[in-house]
């Protein structure tokens, strides 16, 4: 699986941004870690919505794209960075665990006219 990490902020926040990246990466590897088989590329983007006048404005996009099942979007919106990462990878596996169990789950049979021995 390659995992692209994407934090738009200036060079002043590199110490800042590279343990935020390394945090990312351990908790998307450890939440995917049941379906890192069907992911091809997990990509998280990090940005502050409205700057630095602070509020609920930390937003987290992951985008996975799978070998079978399509692609996912999702994204979370939170006052701190790793609460985003956490809500928006939570809505990932969920998303991906439906998909999965979608594909698996059979399609229904449609139901056979039922002959009774007096209609004979």
């Amino acid at each position: 699986m390659q995992i692209l990490i994407e934090s738009p902020r200036g060079p002043e926040a590199s110490a800042d941004i590279a343990q935020w990246r390394a945090v990312a990466e351990r908790r998307l590897r450890f939440v995917m870690r049941r379906l890192r088989g069907e992911l091809l590329q997990a990509q998280v983007r990090l940005e502050d919505v409205n700057g630095p006048r602070g509020g609920i404005d930390q937003r987290c996009q992951i985008h996975l794209t799978t070998d079978g099942l399509g692609t996912v979007v999702v994204h979370a919106t939170r006052r701190h960075a790793t609460q985003a990462l956490d809500a928006a990878l939570k809505r990932a596996a969920h998303a991906l665990v439906r998909l999965w169990q979608k594909q698996r789950r059979p399609a229904r049979q449609p139901l056979r006219a039922v002959t009774t021995a007096a209609s004979l």
